[in-house]
């Protein structure tokens, strides 16, 4: 049988498996078989928008994000193969992690979705820091709650259940009030030992609003935790119809528990074992470090979470990363477009990010903020992307693509230097995966530089954490032998995987060392441009 038929024969006799990631600026379905291996994949792209102050999208467009990303699946498997996909053996959700979405009993939505990328939750989540001593970001759901609370918002009171966006899919798929153990170290700190909520720290926050006599205590509206290889509910007749409007998936697939773009992104890179990391690198940046034991001290840039497994892992997290970078490629383009030269979107990255390696180590005195947003580990509260360069720099198209490659990991690396230079971290390896690592050994080599560790990229990056949901949608539907998720990823997902390593090139690391600290003194200059916008007539 040759492997069109065969990869046929597993659509039709409903063997394959979905993952749905929700991420930032796009929806991407990945379907594959018994073995990890990507049958089609579809996509659709959507943006957040700002409105009276608060990133957010509609749960309308979410729908319609989902429905026309599955619906992209189906028709390039048909298309493709001549099958119509109709019937799954499992499937996952994920999306970007942390944010706010509260529902009352009738499931009604009671605030818009505020994403992660909102940071107006500063105070709420500096009081709980203080009061759990344990670091709670602005961006994560707890701390949405408590400046809600604070805020004395109208509808606290009706508060039956609080969710991010992957557990409100999930939810809406299934039924099941759940929660990826991974998904739910955002929403609020997880004790490891039992892989559930922290106990103490929620009668802390219980007996902290206590005097304003809700109905509900916050253990009541939290989704229930599960760890990765657990059923969390079956595809409903009204989810499958919700997925698919045409009525042709069929409803009883088995999902996975739903998850954070941060534990697939995990999964995808297979870096969930101690001493290995990731790095997901899109409109936001993170790195993620499985933990040997509990860090020293409290660090507020560093967040504390989990694998999907519930072991300990420390973040490095920040806001901005490619966006503003997108914003200068679509000018080159239409620059191009002026003389009529007409490029690929792949062409026209790969060239100028190649382009980025003739430049010197330090950026020639370059200087870029990549500031679309606030940034919380550099206390600044609303973003205003910026470009320097100074009269005796050396300005050219190579320094300047390679500022513009520095800056997506500065912000990152601040928080990166906190784990590896105080608390003694040691790496023995990161995975790199996202869009921005396409282009082989460019942004490879300037990550590695960047946090003096060898960075692997494998042939899979670009697929990501909806990928990496797909695989543990897959360990779901496997795990009848009950090995472990991390013997499971290398026994039968990344045994024979095609990988590239690279280690960190020593006068690299040396300019990207003069490079973030221009970066780190040039931060005033970022502020006042903050302040300047707001105080704009």
């Amino acid at each position: 049988m040759n492997s069109l038929n065969k990869v046929r024969q597993i659509i039709e006799s409903g063997k394959a498996v979905l993952g749905i990631e929700l991420g930032s600026t796009r929806i991407k379905a990945v379907l594959v078989d018994q073995v990890g291996t990507v049958i089609e994949t579809g996509g659709f792209d959507w943006e957040n928008s700002l409105i009276n102050g608060v990133w957010t999208y509609s749960l309308d467009e979410v729908w319609k994000g989902i429905q026309e990303c599955y619906k992209d699946l189906s028709e390039r498997v048909k298309e493709k193969y001549d099958v119509r996909l109709n019937k799954l053996s499992a499937m996952g959700v994920s999306a970007m992690m942390h944010g706010y979405l509260p529902f009352d009993k009738e499931g009604n939505q009671l605030a818009e979705f505020r994403t992660w990328r909102n940071t107006f939750t500063g105070q709420a989540a500096n009081e709980l820091t203080e009061l759990f001593q344990y670091n709670i970001p602005e961006r994560w759901s707890i701390a949405h709650l408590y400046h809600v609370i604070l805020n004395k918002e109208e509808h606290v009171k009706n508060i039956d259940f609080i969710t991010t966006l992957a557990g409100y899919v999930h939810w809406k798929l299934t039924g099941e009030k759940v929660m990826g153990v991974g998904e739910a170290s955002g929403m609020f700190p997880i004790d490891i030992s039992n892989k559930n909520y922290n106990k103490d720290m929620i009668e802390k926050f219980n007996s902290l609003i206590s005097s304003n006599k809700y109905s509900w205590t916050l253990e009541e509206i939290l989704p229930k935790v599960l760890v990765a290889g657990e059923e969390a509910g079956k595809l409903t007749e009204e989810g499958a119809l919700l997925l698919d409007p045409t009525g042709e998936l069929k409803a009883g697939s088995k999902l996975c528990p739903p998850e954070g773009d941060a534990g697939t992104g995990m999964v995808a890179t297979n870096s969930i074992a101690k001493k290995t990391g990731n790095v997901s690198a899109g409109t936001s940046a993170f790195a993620m470090v499985v933990l040997e034991k509990e860090l020293s001290k409290l660090h507020k840039q560093l967040d504390m979470v989990t694998t999907p497994t519930g072991d300990l892992v420390a973040m490095a997290h920040s806001n901005n990363c490619t966006t503003d970078i997108n914003a200068w490629m679509e000018i080159f383009n239409q620059c191009l477009g002026v003389f009529g030269v007409k490029v690929t979107p792949g062409e026209l990255y790969k060239n100028l990010f190649e382009k980025a390696l003739d430049g010197d180590d330090d950026c020639g005195d370059l200087m870029s903020y990549c500031f679309y947003s606030g940034e919380h580990g550099i206390g600044l509260t609303e973003g205003c992307p910026m470009f320097l360069h100074p009269a005796n720099s050396k300005f050219n198209l190579a320094n300047f693509m390679r500022v513009q490659l520095y800056t997506c990991f500065g912000a990152m690396k601040l928080g990166m230097d906190i784990l590896t230079k105080e608390e003694n971290v040691k790496i023995d390896k990161i995975l790199g995966h996202g869009g921005i690592f396409k282009t082989k050994g460019v942004a490879q080599n300037i990550l590695a530089a960047a946090i003096g560790a060898p960075v692997v990229v494998m042939e899979t990056a670009g697929d990501g954490g909806a990928w990496g949901i797909a695989l543990l949608a897959l360990y779901l539907d496997k795990n009848q032998e009950n090995n472990s998720l991390e013997d499971f990823l290398n026994d039968t997902i990344f045994r024979d995987a095609d990988a590239v390593k690279v280690e960190p090139n020593q006068n690299m690391v040396i300019g990207y060392e003069r490079f973030i600290e221009r970066y780190k003194s040039g931060l005033s200059i970022e502020q006042e441009a903050v302040n300047y916008l707001k105080n704009r007539v």
